[in-house]
Parts: C-alpha cells; sequence; structure tokens
C-alpha cells in the first residue's frame, strides 16, 4: 500500500517531468543500433587524442569504443585494436570500418598517446608487458579489477590512470571511478575524463584505495541488482503472472524507484517509509527482510568483494566487520628474558635482559 508524503510530492512539484530534464540535459546519439545517453561528452573532430589503442576487444573494450567513435570524440580511423583472437578484432572492425587492426603488441603500443587495458587480470605478467615498448608520453587506462598503478608502472609505463567502470557502461549508463598518477596534468585529466563521459558517469578520486572500495559497490552491484531482479520475477510466475509481465513489472519497479530517489533527492529511509502504511503489506514484507538479515547480506557481500579485490592487487584484506587483526607474538627462548612485575599498581613492568 501506499501512503502519501507531501514532503516528497511538494519536492516533485517543484521540478521539471524528469523526462524534460533529460531530454534537454543530455544528448541521444544513435550508432549501429547502440543508443548512448551522455551530458558530459564533448564532440571533437580531431580525437581527444592523436591514437588510442586498445589492448583486448571483450565486452567492456567495446562498451568504450561504440560511445567514443558514436559521440564523435575519436574517429574510428584513430582507435587501433589488438586481441589474441583475431576473430574478435573483426567483429569490432565490422560494425567500425575505419578503425585499425594491430598485427601485435609492439605495433598497438608504437605512437599510440593513449593504451587502455581491458584484458581478464590474470593475463597481467611479466610476459604481457615484455613486448610492449611504450613512450614516457604514452597514458595508460586500465579498466581491469583489482590490478593497482604501480602493475603497470612496473611494466614500462610512466603514466597510469586506473578505472572501475562497469557492465550498463554498454548502453551509455555506465559508472566509473578511476584515479591516476600524479605526472599526469590536468588537461590530458580532462581527456580521460571525456573519454570515460562518453559511457556514462565519472567519479574522480585522489586515492587509489577508493578504486577497490568502488569495485564492490558500482563495479560488481550490476549483479547484486540483477540477483534481486532474478528473485522478484522469479516470485512472479510463482504467484502466477507470466514471465514476461512479471518481467516487465520488476523492471519498471526497479528503474522507475531509481529515478524516483534520484529525483527527489530525499534519504532512502523516507522513501520507504512513503511506501509503508502501518500494518500494510509493504510492512509484512519489510519484516521479513529484515527478519531474514537482507540489510547485513547486502552489506556483507560488499565487503566480500572489496575484500576479494585487495587479494587480486596483493593487499591485506583482513579488513571488515568481524576481522581481527593479527599481532606479532615474538618467541625468545627461556631464560635470555626477565619480566620484573611493577608492585606500584601503575601495570607497568619492564624487561631485563638476563643474558651477558
Amino acid at each position: 500500500m501506499f501512503a502519501s508524503s507531501a514532503r516528497i510530492s511538494t519536492a516533485l512539484l517543484s521540478r521539471r517531468s524528469l523526462g524534460v530534464n533529460v531530454a534537454r540535459s543530455s544528448s541521444l546519439l544513435w550508432s549501429n543500433n547502440y543508443r548512448y545517453l551522455s551530458s558530459d561528452a564533448t564532440p571533437n573532430a580531431g580525437g581527444v587524442f592523436g591514437k588510442i589503442a586498445f589492448i583486448g576487444c571483450g565486452k567492456m573494450a567495446q562498451a568504450l569504443i561504440d560511445p567514443v567513435i558514436a559521440t564523435g570524440l575519436q574517429p574510428a580511423s584513430q582507435i587501433m585494436i589488438y586481441d589474441v583472437s583475431v576473430s574478435s578484432m573483426k567483429a569490432v572492425q565490422k560494425k567500425h570500418p575505419d578503425l585499425m587492426l594491430a598485427q601485435n603488441m609492439q605495433q598497438l603500443v608504437k605512437d599510440a598517446d593513449m593504451v587502455v587495458c581491458a584484458v581478464k587480470p590474470q593475463n597481467l605478467g611479466p610476459k604481457f608487458f615484455g613486448s610492449m615498448s611504450p613512450s614516457p608520453n604514452t597514458t595508460l587506462l586500465s579498466v581491469i579489477a583489482g590490478k593497482p598503478m604501480d602493475v603497470f608502472t612496473d611494466g614500462g609505463f610512466t603514466k597510469v590512470a586506473r578505472s572501475m567502470p562497469n557492465t550498463p557502461a554498454q548502453i551509455g549508463k555506465g559508472m566509473t571511478v578511476w584515479c591516476c598518477t600524479d605526472n599526469i596534468e590536468s588537461d590530458e585529466r580532462d581527456k580521460i575524463t571525456q573519454i570515460l563521459c562518453s559511457f556514462g558517469k565519472q567519479v574522480y578520486v585522489d586515492d587509489e584505495d577508493f578504486i577497490d572500495i568502488s569495485t564492490s559497490i558500482s563495479g560488481s552491484g550490476p549483479a547484486y541488482v540483477f540477483m534481486l531482479m532474478e528473485a522478484m520475477i522469479d516470485a512472479g510466475v510463482h504467484m502466477g503472472f507470466a514471465r514476461p509481465t512479471a518481467t516487465t513489472l520488476v523492471h519498471h519497479t526497479l528503474l522507475g524507484s531509481t529515478l524516483y530517489a534520484m529525483e527527489t533527492q530525499e534519504h532512502p529511509v523516507i522513501l520507504r517509509n512513503s511506501v509503508t502504511s502501518p500494518a500494510g503489506t509493504t510492512a509484512s514484507a519489510i519484516y521479513e527482510l529484515e527478519s531474514g538479515k537482507f540489510r547485513t547480506v547486502i552489506k556483507d557481500a560488499i565487503w566480500a568483494c572489496y575484500r576479494r579485490s585487495l587479494e587480486m592487487g596483493d593487499k591485506d584484506s583482513n579488513v571488515g566487520p568481524g576481522r581481527v587483526h593479527k599481532q606479532e607474538i615474538v618467541i625468545v627462548p627461556k631464560g635470555e628474558v626477565d619480566y620484573e612485575i611493577d608492585e606500584s599498581g601503575t601495570g607497568n613492568g619492564s624487561i631485563n635482559n638476563t643474558k651477558d
């Protein structure tokens, strides 16, 4: 049941409709049956960079290539790609005929102003960087989860930007958090911002630690939403809806709720209370969610994802609720030290070395 909220209604009435806001503040671009909605991408006739090289042609690489070309930020003729799978490269070139294909990594990186690394984390290693000879002026943009910037500086790149996009980037609605080494100047940071804005929203952070944190929230977050979506659809089917109908109901409930929260800018507690009537149907559902520790499960999942991201970067993952940091214990051979107990009651003592 829906409980009315004067505060929220007033907030909504004081704004233009969301559809009008989107239409006026964003550009809708179509290219090869792909749609991109972005308010920050600025077309550049000559290309943001002289040459952008993509290592890997998977879904995430294509999620960057397609909108960068569609928004006019970088012409296909100034983009080169390389992948161990020739068929993958040709599939991308089929969509963008002017795009260049590299025969090897050395040819790819040569004269590149930006190298976008979009391979699996396990592929990084000494052999991976061994065939490259990057220029000191070449900037590497990583979209790989869990791998810190020093992996790439150790591999020969002096200027590195690390980012964590997510899968909605494939339709121009991604959320990307990124940082970079200090030697990347502000004008080049602006260019990187334009690239990232071509497929959604971007947030710059000064501390690289926030990239691992964002991996657990926005990077892997779509999977959490999809699981919730799946459970709601299955429940609808179980209760009698045809699957297409249940799917439509859930899709638009999640979409509408998100847009509603963004439009009102209200705290989620206020929004939830506005839907929850005393002793009503929603209250009964909320009771079951709370009894099942819904919040705790979500938070624990996010912490688990964060810890895994740290592990992938060879960092200490012993963080989060319930984690006890191990104390260093020094084992001293018997007879080598003598601990004197303080009789004053202050709790202070001293260790004397009894060995000459």
